[in-house]
C-alpha cells in the first residue's frame, strides 16, 4: 500500500472521532496493539531524545524496504509511535524521505496534543526520516560499487 493511501486511511479514521477524548482513546488502543518488548529492546541507541516520555524506535532494512518497531514507557506516546509505524513501516526509503507528513497536521495533532507531545511526534518523524536517509545512502553505495 502506498504512503498516500496509508495517510488517507489515518485521516479518515481521525475524522470519525468527535473529540480529543476519543482521539486519545484511539491512540492508546493503537499502542496496546504493539507487541510487548523485552528490556533489551529498550536500549540507549534506540531512544528518541527530547520526548517527554521515553520512546524507542528500531529500524530494520529488508529487501529495499524499512520496517519499524517501537515502544514507550507511557500509553499515549506508545499509541503515537504505533500510528507512525502504521504509516511508514514497510516503505522504500525514498518514499519516506520525500514525504511531507501533512497528515499529522490534517488530523489535528497540534490542536489536541500538548505542545510537548506534538513535539514528540515530530521528533519521532525526524528519526524515521534519519533512518530512511541512512538506508537510502546504503542503497546508493551498493549500486555505485556495482557500476
Amino acid at each position: 500500500m502506498t504512503l498516500h493511501k496509508r495517510e488517507e486511511i489515518i485521516k479518515k479514521e481521525f475524522q470519525v472521532l468527535k473529540n480529543w477524548e476519543e482521539k486519545y482513546e484511539y491512540l492508546i488502543d493503537l499502542g496496546k496493539r504493539l507487541s510487548k518488548k523485552s528490556p533489551i529492546f529498550r536500549s540507549e541507541d534506540k531512544l528518541i531524545h527530547g520526548c517527554q516520555s521515553k520512546v524507542w524506535l528500531e529500524a530494520k532494512f529488508n529487501k529495499s524496504r524499512i520496517f519499524f518497531d517501537a515502544d514507550s514507557d507511557a500509553l499515549l506516546p506508545r499509541g503515537m509511535a504505533a500510528l507512525m509505524i502504521q504509516v511508514y513501516s514497510g516503505l522504500f526509503p525514498f518514499d519516506i524521505i520525500y514525504s511531507n507528513a501533512n497528515f499529522i497536521y490534517e488530523i489535528g495533532f497540534q490542536t489536541f496534543l500538548s505542545p510537548t507531545r506534538a513535539n514528540g511526534i515530530l521528533l519521532f518523524l525526524k528519526k524515521i526520516k534519519f533512518y530512511a536517509i541512512a538506508f537510502n545512502a546504503k542503497i546508493s553505495i551498493r549500486l555505485n560499487s556495482q557500476i
